[in-house]
């Protein structure tokens, strides 16, 4: 697999079999990502964790452009359809589905979900994506919760996304406590340095990361790396 970083907590996933998977997508409106061409960004299918502006800025842009498949939560997809997407894929907590390029579970996130527009997101989420080539978690914004040992107890993972900027989610010290829960011993940090609130020394949270045994990555905006 090969993740391309694109910025706070905005990357995308593309599998051997030429699958691209994008999630959250927030550039545009990303300072630090002004290098990044949003309309060169190709997408079969867009993920989206929770409605915060800050992870769906670009969703509609990237959708209406590649035609990829919506996959969020029930309120997420209505939202968008409202706006003229068609091909999408509601889910909610705790259910699964296999898609062609492999199995998607919605699972838990504790944090909050309001839509641009100040309309309800529903219930934040994150996913954990079971593909013939390897499986993720991706943790979207959350807090440290129990919730996260119960991946590591059904799920086999080569790598886990988890937000690391602290402030509006988990820091270095609780990202790294729920590596250990779900069992992934590499982690791509997200969700940093974008605001001040959320700016974070990559040294001390590498640290961190390696006192529980976990290498913490922390790919350069438009940096791609195998996994």
């Amino acid at each position: 697999m090969k993740l391309t970083y694109y910025g706070h907590a905005s990357f995308a996933v593309e599998l051997a079999c030429g699958t691209k998977l994008l999630f959250d997508p927030f550039i545009t409106p990303n300072e630090l990502a002004r290098d990044i061409d949003v309309d060169a960004i190709e997408a079969d299918y867009v993920l989206l964790t929770h409605g915060h502006a800050d992870h769906v800025a670009d969703a509609a842009r990237i959708l209406g452009r590649t035609g990829a498949v919506l996959i969020s939560n029930f309120e997420i997809v209505t939202w968008f359809q409202s706006q003229g997407v068609t091909n999408a894929h509601p889910m909610n907590h705790g259910g699964a589905f296999r898609f062609p390029f492999g199995r998607v579970k919605m699972v838990n996130a504790v944090h909050s979900s309001t839509l641009p527009d100040g309309s309800s997101g529903g219930n934040p989420a994150g996913f954990v994506i079971e593909t013939p080539e390897g499986s993720f978690y991706v943790s979207g914004d959350t807090a440290l919760h129990a919730d996260q040992k119960i991946i590591g107890e059904f799920h086999r993972l080569d790598f886990a996304v988890l937000c690391i900027g602290d402030n509006f989610t988990m820091g270095p010290n609780d990202a790294a406590i729920a590596a250990q829960w779900t069992g992934a011993s590499r982690v791509v940090g997200v969700h940093y340095d974008t605001f001040p609130p959320i700016q974070i020394d990559a040294q001390e949270a590498r640290a961190e990361f390696a006192t529980r045994g976990v290498e913490l990555l922390l790919p350069a905006i438009g940096e791609s790396i195998a996994l």
